[in-house]
C-alpha cells in the first residue's frame, strides 16, 4: 500500500514537472507580415490564429523529446496602401526577422514587387516563408535562376497561372456544355487585370476558336457600364469576362442585371464570390460566376470534408466567412502554419535547412486538397483534390445561394443559363 501511494506521487509530480518544462520551453515564434488593413490580410492573420490555436490545444509542436508551442507575431506591411514604397514594407518583414527573433514567416506581402524584393531578404537571413496571398508567377522564374539562394521561399496559394486554369477551363467548360464562342471581355484598366485578358486572348481564346466581340478597358473608379454592355447586346456576345477588383464592379453586375443582357457573366471581379455579396449587391446577382481562387476560402465543399471544417472553425472564431478577397489568402495561411508544424516536427529542429527540407517533403491533405511542393516550391492546383489542391466556379441562383458548377469533381449542380438566353447547341 505504502509502495502504491509513493509510486503515485512520484507519478504526480512527474507529470507537474513535464508540464512546467513544456511551459518553460522557447515558444516557436511564426511572423505573420502582410498588409493588415486589407480584407485579405487581416482573414489571413485570423485564419493563422486559428491554426496556432489548434496546434497549441495539443501541447504545440514535438523537436525531439519536448514540445513547443507556437507564439505569432504581426506586422504590418501596408504593401496594399496607394503610396507605400516597396522598402518600407521590407522593413516590417526585417524587424520581424532581427528583432522578433521569428523562426519563420507565413502570409507574406500581398503586392508582387514587394513579394519579388521580400525573396531576398529571406534568403539573406535563411528564414522559411510560407506565402499565402502574392500570386506573380515572376517568383517561379526568379526561383529557377538560383534555386539554393531562394530555397526559403514557397507558396501555398494559387499563383495568377491558375487563376488562368480556371478561367480557361470555366470557357471550356461552357463552349463544351452549351456551344458558346463568342465573349466581350471587360477588364479594370490595372496592370494585372490587363496582363489576364490579354494572356486569355492570346493563350486560350485565339487558340480555341472564340471569336472577341470586342473589349473594354475601365479605369479605376468608373461609374458607368451601360454603353459596353450595350455593345456586349449589339455585337451578340454570348458570355461577358469581368477581370476588375474595383468597388464599383457592384455598379457593372447592377446595370448587367437591370438591362437584362442576354450574355452568361463568367470571370473575376473580387466580389462576387464572397457570402456578403447577395446583400452587397442588392440580390442582383442571380446567375453570375465567378471564380474562387482556392477552396476553403469562401467557400468549402463537401467532397473535401477539411474545407468545410475550416469554414465553421473561421465562423465560429470570428463570426463571419473567411472571404478574403474573393475567396483567397485565408485557407493557405491556415495551412501554412499546419505545413510549417509538420516539417519542423519530421525534422526534429528549428535550423532552416532541415526545416526546408522537410517541407520539401510536404504530402498533406488539407483544406483545398492535396498539398505538395513542386520543383520551384509552388503548391500545385489542379481539378482533382486528390491529386492537388483546388480552387471553384460558383453560379449564384435566383434565390441567393451559391452553387459549385465547376470544377465536374466538385459540382452541386449544373449551370444554369439567365432568361431568355438558349443553348448554341
Amino acid at each position: 500500500m505504502k509502495k502504491n501511494i509513493l509510486f503515485t506521487v512520484f507519478l504526480s509530480c512527474l507529470v507537474v514537472l513535464s508540464f512546467n518544462f513544456v511551459l518553460a520551453a522557447e515558444p516557436i515564434t511564426i511572423g505573420v507580415v502582410t498588409s493588415l488593413s486589407h480584407p485579405a490580410g487581416e482573414q489571413a492573420y485570423n485564419s493563422v490564429r486559428i491554426a496556432v490555436d489548434e496546434i497549441n490545444a495539443k501541447g504545440g509542436v514535438r523537436i525531439g523529446q519536448e514540445k513547443r508551442l507556437i507564439s505569432v507575431v504581426a506586422s504590418d506591411t501596408r504593401d496594399s496602401e496607394p503610396g507605400v514604397p516597396v522598402t518600407d514594407a521590407l522593413l516590417a518583414l526585417e524587424k520581424t526577422i532581427l528583432e522578433k527573433k521569428a523562426h519563420a514567416i507565413v502570409v507574406g506581402p500581398l503586392r508582387s514587387e514587394v513579394f519579388l524584393a521580400s525573396m531576398d531578404m529571406i534568403s539573406k537571413y535563411k528564414v522559411p516563408m510560407l506565402v499565402g496571398i502574392a500570386m506573380t508567377p515572376e517568383s517561379e522564374v526568379k526561383f529557377k535562376q538560383n534555386p539554393e539562394k531562394y530555397k526559403y521561399v514557397f507558396r501555398v496559394c494559387v499563383s495568377s497561372k491558375h487563376l488562368m486554369m480556371y478561367l480557361t477551363g470555366m470557357m471550356g467548360f461552357i463552349n463544351q456544355e452549351f456551344g458558346y464562342n463568342k465573349v466581350y471581355i471587360m477588364n479594370q484598366d490595372v496592370a494585372w487585370a490587363r496582363a489576364t485578358a490579354d494572356l486569355m486572348t492570346n493563350l486560350y481564346f485565339q487558340k480555341a476558336g472564340w471569336a472577341i466581340i470586342g473589349r473594354e478597358n475601365y479605369p479605376t473608379g468608373s461609374s458607368d457600364f451601360s454603353s459596353g454592355l450595350m455593345k456586349v447586346q449589339t455585337g451578340g456576345a454570348q458570355v461577358i469576362m469581368p477581370i476588375m477588383d474595383m468597388v464599383e464592379s457592384i455598379v457593372f453586375v447592377k446595370q448587367w442585371k437591370s438591362m437584362r443582357i442576354p450574355a452568361l457573366m463568367v470571370g473575376f471581379t473580387s466580389r462576387l464570390g464572397i457570402p456578403e455579396a447577395w446583400k452587397n449587391f442588392d440580390g442582383k446577382i442571380g446567375g453570375t460566376m465567378e471564380v474562387i481562387y482556392e477552396l476553403g476560402s469562401a467557400i468549402g465543399s463537401k467532397k473535401v470534408p477539411l474545407s468545410m471544417d475550416f469554414q465553421n472553425a473561421y465562423e465560429k472564431r470570428w463570426g463571419g466567412y473567411p472571404s478574403g478577397t474573393g475567396g483567397h489568402g485565408a485557407a493557405p495561411s491556415y495551412e501554412a502554419v499546419k505545413l510549417l508544424a509538420e516539417a519542423i516536427e519530421r525534422a526534429g529542429s528549428l535550423d532552416p535547412d532541415a526545416v526546408v527540407s522537410a517541407l520539401e517533403k510536404t504530402d498533406r491533405m488539407g483544406v483545398m486538397g492535396r498539398i505538395k511542393f513542386d520543383e520551384v516550391h509552388q503548391v500545385p492546383y489542379g481539378l482533382n483534390p486528390q491529386e492537388a489542391s483546388i480552387g471553384a466556379g460558383i453560379q449564384w441562383t435566383e434565390t441567393g445561394s451559391r452553387v459549385i458548377v465547376y470544377p465536374p469533381i466538385l459540382a452541386e449542380g449544373k449551370i444554369q443559363l439567365p432568361k431568355g438566353m438558349k443553348a448554341a447547341k
